[in-house]
């Protein structure tokens, strides 16, 4: 099968988390035999931020750990229709121009072949939702939304049974547990500052907790502030900037566990999505504790798999307990690991998305209005 991908950037995860999983979705889409085409934009934010911050040489840890992947840029003027031709199946992410998700619906309205997805991976259609209802998605066939709620959001606008839920999952090609070459020390955080929709809560549960029970932190993540960097250093926190994403399994392997604080609305307006670092840490074999985060959905064994903090106070004495019980550390990373394994990796999506184009492909074409 021929697959076109419209991503706002592959090469680059410079505040751009979504990367990670469709890397690992192409990649494994490429092992088995279909014909992948990516395209994104020129002058993408994130890698226009990521070269201007490192260089082009950031570029390489993704290009050795991907070197099947490839992506074009493409001009405001491109030829779409020359850039879909053959395709089977057509996915768009949500971090595309306006005027590209409408011209491509317009040409599957107008009678092209392949099969067309709207993917959306953030919480704008309850954050930002005048903004997302104002793309024409007329001409699609379908959504995919990675969370029960996000989906439910599309049902109210009137896609009922063509909105899929398709969480993100971990690459095990890649993200994998790792022997490191000492023993594991302190706590890592790997995490953007976002818009400080979150900075409480980091305060509380992760940067607080960590002082309390005598452990070092080191963190990585871009759009930290000079405010923010002071809180961090005000905590002892060792800030280190923007990592590679494929090297995060090193740096989880160097320390004894990691934090989860989910974003506002994935805590409270969209429940049950958890952020790609939860699978990917997970799949790393490292022990973590949550803030309060509720799996609506039931994707993990919340308390077997992982530590839930309800307060700060908590989190101290369960990041306490991991360093000094090497069997709870021990529990946690195998009940983690089985998890994903059995339920949570690309391969599953792929699953999943040859499933839902198998669907497609028998029913007849009914686009939503």
């Amino acid at each position: 099968m021929r697959i076109v991908y419209f991503t706002h950037s592959l090469a680059s995860c410079w505040n751009h988390g979504n990367a990670h999983f469709v890397r690992g979705v192409l990649s494994e889409l490429i092992a088995r035999g279909h014909d992948i085409r990516v395209f994104s934009p020129e002058n993408a934010w994130s890698l226009a931020n990521l070269l201007a911050d490192h260089g082009p040489e950031a570029l390489a840890p993704y290009n050795a750990a991907y070197p099947e992947l490839g992506s074009a840029c493409y001009p405001e003027d491109a030829d779409l229709a020359e850039m879909v031709d053959g395709a089977d199946l057509v996915i768009v992410h949500e971090w595309n121009a306006p005027r590209l998700v409408a011209d491509l619906g317009r040409l599957r309205a107008r009678g092209a072949s392949f099969r067309l997805l709207f993917h959306d991976t953030h919480h704008r259609a309850v954050s930002e939702a005048q903004a997302m209802q104002a793309y024409d998605l007329s001409g699609y066939d379908g959504v995919l939304a990675f969370g029960a709620a996000l989906a439910e959001v599309y049902r109210g606008w009137g896609w009922g049974g063509r909105v899929w839920t398709w969480h993100e999952a971990a690459d095990t090609r890649r993200f994998r547990p790792l022997g490191g070459d000492g023993p594991r020390t302190g706590i890592v955080w790997i995490g953007n500052w976002g818009d400080d929709e979150r900075t409480a809560e980091i305060e509380r549960f992760l940067l607080a907790p960590v002082v309390h029970a005598g452990l070092s932190l080191d963190i990585y993540g871009v759009r930290y502030p000079p405010g923010a960097k002071a809180m961090l250093a005000a905590h002892g926190a060792r800030y280190h900037g923007w990592l590679a994403n494929a090297q995060a399994p090193t740096v989880f392997a160097d320390h004894l566990a990691t934090v989860h604080v989910p974003r506002r609305y994935y805590a409270t307006i969209l429940p049950g999505i958890p952020t790609i670092r939860v699978f990917e840490a997970l799949a790393c074999g490292i022990p973590l504790v949550s803030a309060p985060w509720d799996d609506a959905e039931h994707l993990f064994r919340p308390g077997t798999d992982y530590l839930i903090a309800r307060d700060g106070a908590e989190m101290t004495r369960h990041l306490a307990a991991i360093r000094d019980d090497a069997g709870l550390r021990q529990s946690l990373i195998d009940h983690g690991l089985e998890t994903i394994r059995a339920r949570h990796t690309c391969a599953h999506r792929v699953d999943e998305l040859l499933a839902i184009v198998a669907a497609l492909s028998q029913a007849p074409s009914r686009r939503a209005a």
